[in-house]
């Protein structure tokens, strides 16, 4: 038995004796055992359950630090897309993620897996709005301007009415037909019109965000890697300080200071946490007036140190 035989063996047997120890109803763990051993030997891997893939997306959940405190992890939705082998099926499994997790409005945790040889996905988020880089200045999000003018170079459109808030592309690639791109449904993408509670002009400010924030990661279960789309619940602080308010992507956090009267020649009049104060509210009052979930700034993650083969989220 090669090295790499013996290393993924390990992680096998580590995980299904944790899986059964788990779930006592699923069997003896030596017969399962048996059967995987056999699997390895004759083609160097193996397949789980269903059931396993639930249990193990849901331990890693559990122990990555992603989630918050009062979510429940076992409530994960867990998607077993292995069967998937094409582009456009991937890519329909993502715009399905997104209807699934986003509800009505209850963002629910949602994990959907592919198969390790399955086309991958090129995009580290679902959903992202462009950047669009003129006159040396910034329309939209600063942090995907390379990677807006990457689709744009390989076929994408955007909007003739560009704005700030236009949503890109997924890109999948296939070694076969190579890279497509396929169009987010705009209806597939709950957003959220931003307001202030307190604030009347903040509104005239135009902002809004989408309600699911699903990324691409892998996931380690028991030896085999695969490619997943992933999402937890966002926090207020994420939207807020950290994609509206920072300099590095929408940047608003100073518009706002200056609508606040604030000093912002100098970070010692802490503008930039008065005016990320402010967005947090803003995000917290329209999510919450809209129904949608969101977990506020300060919300402290969960998280359990994993053994060596222990299931889990990967960057």
């Amino acid at each position: 038995m090669t090295a790499l035989l013996s290393t993924e063996l390990v992680a096998a047997e580590e995980f299904l004796h944790r899986y059964h120890g788990a779930r006592p109803r699923a069997g003896h763990v030596q017969a399962r055992l048996g059967k995987v051993r056999a699997q390895i030997a004759e083609t160097g891997t193996y397949e789980h359950t269903r059931a396993e893939l639930a249990y193990g997306a849901r331990i890693a959940l559990r122990d990555s630090g992603v989630y918050t405190d009062g979510v429940p992890w076992r409530g994960l939705l867990v998607r077993d897309l292995r069967a998937v082998r094409t582009s456009t099926q991937v890519a329909t499994g993502c715009v399905q993620h997104l209807r699934l997790a986003a509800g009505k409005g209850r963002v629910r945790p949602t994990v959907t897996i592919f198969a390790p040889d399955s086309p991958r996905l090129v995009n580290e988020h679902l959903v992202r709005y462009a950047g669009y880089a003129q006159h040396g200045q910034v329309l939209g999000d600063r942090r995907h301007v390379a990677f807006t003018e990457t689709v744009r170079k390989m076929g994408w459109r955007p909007p003739t009415a560009r704005s700030a808030f236009d949503l890109l592309p997924l890109v999948v690639q296939d070694e076969e037909q190579g890279v497509r791109l396929f169009g987010l449904p705009r209806d597939v993408v709950r957003e959220v019109p931003l307001e202030h509670p307190e604030l009347d002009w903040f509104v005239d400010l135009g902002l809004r965000w989408h309600a699911v924030g699903a990324r691409s990661q892998r996931l380690a279960i028991g030896g085999i890697e695969y490619p997943v789309v992933f999402n937890g619940i966002y926090t207020s602080s994420a939207i807020g300080a950290d994609a509206l308010g920072a300099d590095g992507a929408y940047g608003f956090g100073r518009v706002i200071a200056e609508h606040l009267g604030l000093d912002t020649s100098s970070d010692e009049s802490l503008w930039r946490e008065r005016a990320s104060l402010e967005l947090d509210r803003a995000v917290l009052h329209s999510f919450g007036a809209a129904g949608v979930t969101i977990a506020p700034r300060g919300a402290r993650p969960t998280r359990r140190e994993p053994g060596r083969y222990t299931p889990s989220f990967l960057g």
